[in-house]
């Protein structure tokens, strides 16, 4: 049914909220609010670079992901008044480098990759910051493509994004399957014109606005149910 099964990385395939234990480390008492408001800014970041000059040959105010991802840790430790030295920063940044990948990432890329349809990765990430944390959680044999937002300097939700895919592998929108955890992508995605599966882990209600999802699930294992 499907010739191309496309996965969001941050959160999808990779754990962001694994950073809250370096993060408890470092800033004892604080690790699960820094993480979670760091993710929260680094979201609301791309979504304002994008928001405030969404024009064809991309924004003027795009920055990489990894620098929206640095910003995003200094503003909240100084929203938190902690204090987060040059070391304390190399240790988050480095570590949010090699995301630990959910337990089932790779053996679910693997199984589609047996089953030959094509795979790929469609992340905010820069290239060579997705390159490291795919090879450390060696994904990499399981991949086709990773495509990345650096080519129109637009982030999600921006439609520009999704067309990437198209771009990219010879096929239609009703050919691709999206995945994704973050239900925002999701419903963006399914705007976009693909199938989408919403991996929803901690059990949350989906969007409120725009169409259901396709298909949802607690794992990414259960993507392979569609395609047996």
């Amino acid at each position: 049914m499907y010739k191309l099964i496309a996965f969001d990385a941050y959160g999808t395939l990779f754990d962001v909220y694994s950073m809250a234990q370096l993060a408890e480390e470092l800033f004892p008492g604080h690790g699960q609010a820094v993480s979670s408001m760091w993710r929260d800014r680094q979201i609301e970041y791309t979504r304002l670079v994008t928001m405030s000059d969404p024009s064809a040959s991309g924004s003027k105010y795009y920055l990489p992901f990894w620098e929206l991802t640095i910003r995003s840790l200094r503003y909240v430790c100084k929203r938190m008044e902690l204090e987060l030295t040059p070391i304390k920063e190399c240790k988050l940044m480095d570590q949010y480098s090699k995301l630990t990948g959910f337990e089932d990432s790779l053996s679910v890329l693997k199984s589609i990759k047996e089953r030959q349809i094509a795979t790929a990765i469609l992340s905010n990430g820069s290239r060579e910051m997705l390159s490291t944390v795919v090879e450390s959680n060696g994904l990499k044999p399981y991949l086709d493509q990773v495509v990345t937002v650096e080519e129109v300097r637009l982030f999600k939700t921006a439609p520009q994004v999704y067309e990437l895919l198209l771009k990219a592998f010879p096929v239609h929108k009703e050919e691709v399957l999206f995945v994704s955890s973050n239900a925002w992508d999701a419903l963006a995605a399914k705007w976009f014109g693909f199938d989408v599966f919403w991996v929803n882990r901690l059990g949350h209600p989906y969007e409120e606005i725009g169409e259901q999802p396709n298909y949802q699930g607690k794992s990414l294992s259960e993507v392979l149910k569609l395609i047996k």
